[in-house]
């Protein structure tokens, strides 16, 4: 298959163009900069600079573009930013989709649709939420509209909390645990909907696969944990103790208004995937751990 990526060059990008082209198909890149191989293609999504011709003849467009949530504090220009790098990416590739007519467009999307559910399980037939990300997520998902009024199969994927040892939450995460360090997050009853970076990768390659799945899709573990679930679990997997807990009030001096969210609920449910068949190789937190323990 001939596949294009935006976000190639980020967490789950980076793994995905790595895992597609082990399996023999032909990725194509979209890069910012000027290309120095076949395998890249230039765009500019905030200048809406993207070549279609380029993408003639693909069966495949994947957006994963999009500002990291938690890599800056959540300053007005910075959320501005979040929200952009999203809807901006999205509404191009979308576009392009509309003219080229891929089999399928995968759509980056986020479990922050759901916003704060506290303990109260939710799944893709779900409403949106309210908060600062749910309000980025609808405009996010709204922004596939191009490709889905030309016909073309659309699929929101609404990933969790990736766990890889390279970045994200767990990057951060880890280096305290392995020195003892770590604890709970606030009051430690908040649920984390994860997913682990193998799952990740092979949901996405499912879901090219299945032409019968359209429309929103969690990419989460079906066994979403507690905070203190999580913590439990890495102190038994990496052998150390987790005797410190991380106060609220302090996550919220130290994050500022993001702290909300590693502080917030989310109990998501990939019911659309468990119903498919999908089987996942890491369904709770203790095994998704011990991916990151492995050399």
């Amino acid at each position: 298959m001939r596949i294009v990526i935006g976000g190639s060059s980020g967490l789950i990008g980076t793994e995905l163009v790595d895992s597609l082209r082990k399996d023999g198909h032909e990725v194509l890149r979209l890069v910012r900069r000027k290309p120095t191989a076949s395998s890249e293609i230039f765009w500019n999504p905030a200048a809406g600079e993207l070549d279609f011709a380029e993408l003639s003849g693909c069966n495949v467009i994947i957006n994963l573009a999009g500002a990291g949530v938690g890599d800056s504090r959540w300053t007005d220009k910075y959320k501005a930013t979040i929200l952009s790098s999203r809807v901006d990416s999205t509404s191009l590739l979308a576009k392009a989709a509309a003219e080229v007519k891929p089999e399928v467009f995968i759509a980056g999307s986020a479990i922050g649709w759901y916003g704060e559910t506290a303990d109260r399980q939710v799944d893709e037939t779900t409403p949106a939420g309210s908060g600062f990300l749910a309000d980025v997520v609808v405009a996010w998902e709204k922004a596939t509209e191009p490709a889905k009024s030309a016909g073309v199969r659309v699929v929101n994927i609404r990933t969790g909390l990736v766990a890889a040892k390279n970045g994200g939450a767990w990057s951060r995460l880890l280096p305290i645990f392995k020195l003892g360090a770590g604890g709970k997050l606030g009051s430690g009853k908040q649920y984390w909907s994860f997913i682990s970076m193998r799952d990740e990768i092979a949901a996405i390659k499912f879901l090219i696969a299945n032409p019968k799945i359209s429309g929103p899709v969690n990419l989460t573990a079906p066994e979403p944990a507690t905070n203190a679930e999580v913590t439990k679990a890495m102190s038994k997997v990496f052998n150390r103790p987790a005797l410190l807990p991380v106060p609220a009030f302090a996550l919220k001096s130290i994050l500022g208004e993001f702290s909300q969210e590693v502080l917030g609920s989310a109990r998501v449910i990939p019911r659309v995937l468990l119903d498919a068949g999908f089987v996942f190789q890491d369904p709770n937190i203790e095994s998704t751990m011990r991916t990151l323990a492995t050399k």
